[in-house]
């Protein structure tokens, strides 16, 4: 199967995780939100966002036995784990992550989502331009 093909159904089957979710729960499915709503002691056994968020990292190892990808890791982890660190800042200060803005902010034509996704987009860019062409 060709890489197009799979990016293509990966990217079909979030968008009806995504329409899913806020159809059944009436809320978005931005990760950071799930996240926040599974650790808060309060709402986490009150909150669908636990299979939600279980679904996610159990969908790879599924993905895995059947597919059998090469993934070869080329990145210092110290360095992801920095760049994680920097998402979640992010993630906090832009009030939303990637998903809440890009996926389901978009697709409902809000400003605020488009202009967010606009901004981390092209700081994306950037630092790829800089790590990869100046730093090298």
């Amino acid at each position: 199967m060709h890489d197009f093909l799979y990016a293509f159904l990966g990217g079909l089957l979030l968008g009806v995780a995504v329409v899913g979710y806020l159809f059944v729960n009436g809320r978005i499915a931005g990760i950071s939100g799930l996240i926040a709503q599974v650790l808060n002691p309060q709402t986490i056994l009150k909150t669908p966002a636990v299979w939600f968020i279980a679904g996610l990292f159990i969908t790879p190892f599924i993905y895995g036995i059947f597919v059998k990808p090469d993934i070869v890791m080329t990145s210092n982890p110290l360095i992801l784990i920095i760049a994680g660190l920097l998402v979640g800042f992010g993630t906090r200060l832009g009030s939303g992550c990637t998903s809440g803005h890009g996926i389901c902010g978009m697709s409902r034509l809000s400003k605020r989502s488009i202009i967010a996704t606009c901004t981390f987009m092209l700081a994306g860019f950037i630092t790829v331009f800089i790590t990869r062409h100046i730093l090298g």
